[in-house]
């Protein structure tokens, strides 16, 4: 796609200074909000506050490389930039056209070969380390600090070992639910998972993220020595490696080195941010990941974003049909019928299409003919999306994309990567490289979260690193998806889409819920699993059910077939970190929101005044009277919105509720 830039004010002043002159510098926001002081001393130092508020205290940065050279110990500045951008540029595959990019800039150069860049934002603060290498070095560690005023509590997803070592820690699925707790009651045993979220000063949220990782381990997070302190983790650099895992498809740690990353020479290190907002909604509306990204390059105008049939969830299962259901042709024409039926523009082959336990995405089942379900599909306008094992995908990259892309297949699922070290972030790049050549979508399932590749590569087209539905199969009662959906909202997806695979048909209220493998349910009612595909971001978004089911929900299913995907705009409405999120969301000339709530029973009234002048009526999915009990119990309405824009919505126990709304006479009665 053809990038332009709306470049309003970009001016450079560069500040040749002497060591001695400066040691204390500023930065401030474009609105003077926020200001981050840098202190240059024996260490690099900064803090950052919000309207005269504390949101971080003096955090040191630094890296040691090896034979004893460091980034940021000692400092010697040799000279200083200050930039300020003002701009608008095209976003290819995101939740709103255009992002507005408008920060302050300070690099500090310094002796050595490096230099430091900070960026103010209204919204929060981010810095990077460059290196000028020119021959090959080797980070052995990287000091990242995040040292807060107070004992201030915070939303922690673990890890997914209860206790262990941190080298047992760095292989994990990065979807684990959050403890709301107090920075000193931090499980010592136990590494947690960025974006996190602090609750800071007079009810603001500081949410620590990173963004451009593209040949660099990810950032775990653990407290520091000092009191209310948090430090980033790196994985080391694997040195022994060996295939097993499930079912062959994963690269299993044997042995690592002593340290984190090595390169050829200069080099771009990742963004630490620190999102500051003033109330919760605003995080669940933040393009801060998206915006530090590296630009995409090049033609990406043949994505199709859209919706996908799946069959994994539901297990293959089909009724009333005359053929036995699971991986075979017979049943994947069914899907693909369904998918051209309702308008829904792809069908995923998830695992079981290739031999078990080979690792060899060349060799098909005899079940499956591949090249006849491609021409199949192709005659009813329905793309076809391979699942593949990380370990299988990896070491035929290139063959397998060529091979499949001239088939016909429309892209990849990639699973189980299931590790953040600089390795396995580079097999991320690679493979989205891969994938853009041969023109196919990736889909990073058993995978970290997103910083920011999406913009960089935006075939990239979603992440999983979420505690998805998929874990209402095998779950115990105990598990409270409910809080986690009005949770990850304001944490996990400020880092960009989720892999949720949402849409169940069979659903149930608290007490009612039990895990089933093969006819799974979800938790809370149906309207819950409509308005989630309005909260959640993902550009390729499953039908996690069976066409037999939705069939049976006719009008359930076209709205969920119906609903877009990628936005022309975006803004959260409302919401409070685990209890409750309103998101509204722009195509053309409608607009979609929805509402979550927890266990609670909620009413909210909606400020629409977004819409502007003029005549609206909304296509309305609300709870019914019984939901809390009958969680499939919804009422469908046609209303007019109200002239003075005030929306009353009332949510069950577990509920949802979503409107379209549409200029008068688009809707029909």
């Amino acid at each position: 796609m053809k990038r332009k830039y709306s470049l309003l004010v970009v001016f450079a002043v560069l500040l040749c200074l002497p060591l001695i002159a400066e040691k204390r510098v500023s930065l401030l926001s474009p609105d003077g909000k926020l200001e981050t002081v840098i202190t240059i001393g024996k260490k690099i130092e900064y803090s950052v506050s919000h309207n005269g508020d504390v949101m971080l205290s003096n955090s040191a940065l630094s890296m040691t490389l090896a034979g004893g050279d460091t980034y940021g110990i000692n400092p010697q500045l040799s000279g200083s930039a200050r930039e300020t951008v003002n701009r608008t540029f095209p976003a290819a595959v995101y939740k709103r056209k255009a992002v507005t990019d408008h920060y302050n800039e300070l690099t500090l150069r310094f002796k050595g070969g490096y230099h430091v860049i900070f960026r103010a934002y209204n919204d929060g603060v981010a810095y990077r380390f460059v290196s000028n290498a020119r021959k090959p070095f080797i980070v052995k560690s990287e000091q990242v600090e995040f040292n807060f005023p107070s004992d201030y509590k915070a939303f922690v997803s673990y890890t997914n070992r209860k206790e262990g070592s941190f080298e047992s820690q760095y292989m994990n699925s990065f979807e684990q639910p959050y403890h709301h707790i107090s920075l000193s009651e931090w499980n010592k045993k136990r590494l947690g998972i960025s974006p996190l979220v602090v609750e800071g000063a007079n009810g603001k949220k500081i949410c620590i993220a990173e963004a451009d990782l593209l040949n660099y381990p990810g950032m775990f997070l653990f407290p520091t020595d000092k009191s209310n302190g948090l430090k980033g983790v790196f994985a080391p650099y694997p040195k022994e490696t060996k295939q097993g895992g499930h079912n062959m498809l994963q690269e299993l740690i044997q042995s690592r080195e002593t340290y984190i990353a090595k390169f050829d020479g200069a080099t771009q290190f990742p963004w630490r941010i620190v999102i500051v907002a003033e109330k919760a909604s605003d995080l669940a509306d933040s393009d801060m990941v998206y915006k530090l990204a590296t630009p995409h390059q090049g033609d990406y105008s043949w994505i199709k974003p859209g919706k996908v049939a799946w069959e994994w969830w539901n297990d293959w299962n089909l009724y009333n049909v005359d053929f036995k259901t699971g991986v075979n042709n017979e049943t994947y024409k069914y899907y693909i019928d369904f998918a051209s039926k309702y308008g829904i523009e792809y069908v995923i082959l998830d695992e079981g299409w290739a031999v078990n336990n080979e690792a060899d995405l060349f060799q098909v089942v005899p079940e499956i003919d591949l090249q006849a379900l491609v021409a199949y599909a192709g005659k009813k306008n329905v793309g076809l999306i391979l699942w593949a094992g990380y370990y299988a995908f990896n070491r035929d990259m290139e063959k397998v994309c060529r091979h499949y892309s001239e088939m016909g297949i429309k892209g990849f699922k990639v699973d189980f990567m299931d590790r953040d070290d600089q390795p396995m972030v580079d097999f991320h790049h690679r493979a989205a490289q891969m994938g853009a050549k041969y023109k196919l979508l990736i889909d990073f399932h058993g995978t970290y979260k997103p910083t920011g590749l999406q913009r960089t590569y935006p075939n990239v087209i979603n992440f999983e690193a979420v505690n998805g539905l998929e874990q209402l199969k095998w779950s115990s009662r105990e598990l409270d998806q409910i809080t986690y959906d009005v949770t990850f909202p304001f944490i996990r997806q400020v880092a960009g889409p989720v892999d949720y695979t949402q849409g169940a048909m069979r659903n149930a209220s608290r007490s009612a819920y039990y895990p089933a493998y093969s006819e799974p349910m979800s938790q809370g009612t149906r309207c819950r699993q409509l308005a989630e595909y309005i909260i959640f971001e993902s550009p390729l978004n499953m039908l996690c059910d069976s066409p037999s089911n939705y069939m049976d929900e006719e009008e359930c299913t076209e709205f969920i077939a119906s609903a877009p995907t990628v936005w022309d705009n975006t803004i959260a409405l409302n919401g409070e970190i685990g209890e409750y999120i309103t998101i509204a969301r722009q195509k053309g000339n409608e607009w979609y929101v929805g509402s979550l709530t927890n266990w609670d029973a909620r009413t909210l009234e909606l400020d629409l005044t977004f819409l502007g002048d003029g005549n609206f009526k909304g296509e309305v999915f609300r709870d019914g009277v019984n939901a809390g009990r009958v969680a499939r119990d919804y009422k469908k309405e046609v209303i007019n919105i109200p002239t003075d824009r005030k929306l009353t919505v009332s949510m069950a126990s577990g509920g949802g509720f979503v409107v379209r709304i549409v200029e008068f006479g688009n809707v029909n009665k």
